[in-house]
């Protein structure tokens, strides 16, 4: 891996921003099923809903159809395009400010990458907060029906119908709804819980991520003094692809935690967390080492392509063909 890499100065802000927006609208899109497995299978504590990812999308569109796989994209999708446009944008701007001469050292990569993971924070914690609510909602039904034949003991609740009727589906919540309830009952921090454990894992993200990316994307490229052949398309995906996964894999643990901790409605048996400390210490007591590891394939494929798809977009320069349209 080589020390220094080029940075180009040449493209805008404004097409920095344009170009991330895009690539994050067409990267969710594209992922948003495997991240909602995610989702649950990080969830899971007591009761064995799902098996794994594919188990886990095969009974998601048996019960609550295709478009159950994009429960909450909606949030993501409209939140996506400022997250992706401040993080990539940002650690562009670091980047060139703290190169000198076109160049950038390896520990410039690092602070640029600590840089773009902590701006986006500010954006990232609500649309997750939000985001893991609606996807965690078909879980926690599906595990309702799993308990009704436990309870032979006295009447059965209401809520609960008899096993022979087919039981009926439950209220879904709405984005809407929730950030009404939210800012009611807690205010504006309510939208931030877990901002801390967001930064936790978006900083030490950035920071793996955005020096491989760069490294990796510099591979065979002819440098000179003050220009550097563009990479194309394949090798600007490639390296996201591989960038993603690896820097995926690596935060999986704090994952977990930030997961848990963000989700509000837990399901029967299932912990809630005071803090970062206090989930980590339930975690490890309640279910092992391997618990901190819950939907890393499911992490390295949601961020594999995703980030490939951005880094592909963000390097086609469709911000500039943008602006260049608009001016």
């Amino acid at each position: 891996m080589c020390a220094c890499v080029y940075v180009d100065p040449s493209c805008s802000l404004p097409a920095k921003l344009i170009n991330g927006g895009v690539a994050g609208l067409v990267g969710v899109t594209c992922v948003f099923p495997i991240d909602l497995a995610k989702t649950r299978l990080q969830n899971q504590q007591g009761v064995k809903v799902y098996k794994g990812m594919l188990d886990c999308l095969a009974k998601t569109i048996r019960s609550e159809g295709y478009f159950g796989c994009y429960r909450g994209a909606a949030v993501n999708l409209t939140l996506v395009t400022p997250e992706k446009a401040i993080k990539l944008a940002a650690n562009d701007v670091f980047r060139q400010k703290l190169s000198k001469d076109g160049k950038l050292p390896l520990w410039g990569e690092v602070l640029a990458g600590c840089g773009a993971g902590t701006c986006q924070v500010v954006v990232t914690t609500p649309m997750e907060m939000l985001k893991i609510q609606l996807q965690d909602a078909g879980r926690l039904a599906a595990q309702r029906p799993a308990h009704a034949p436990a309870q032979t003991v006295g009447p059965a609740p209401s809520l609960v119908p008899p096993s022979s009727v087919q039981p009926a589906p439950p209220q879904r919540p709405s984005a809407t709804g929730l950030t009404v309830q939210l800012l009611k009952t807690h205010g504006l921090a309510g939208l931030y819980r877990g901002a801390g454990a967001t930064l936790m894992r978006d900083v030490p993200f950035s920071m793996i991520y955005f020096p491989l990316f760069a490294n990796l994307n510099a591979i065979g490229r002819q440098s000179h003094s003050d220009v550097q052949d563009r990479a194309p398309f394949w090798q600007s995906f490639v390296a996201g692809c591989m960038a993603g996964s690896i820097a995926a894999v690596a935060v999986t643990p704090l994952d977990v935690i930030k997961t848990r901790i963000q989700t509000l409605q837990k399901g029967e048996g299932e912990d809630t967390y005071r803090g970062i400390i206090d989930c980590t210490r339930r975690i490890l007591k309640r279910e092992g080492p391997s618990a901190f590891l819950k939907g890393a394939t499911c992490r390295a494929l949601v961020i594999a392509p995703l980030f490939g798809i951005a880094q592909g977009v963000y390097f086609l320069g469709v911000g500039e063909a943008v602006l260049g349209l608009l001016g």
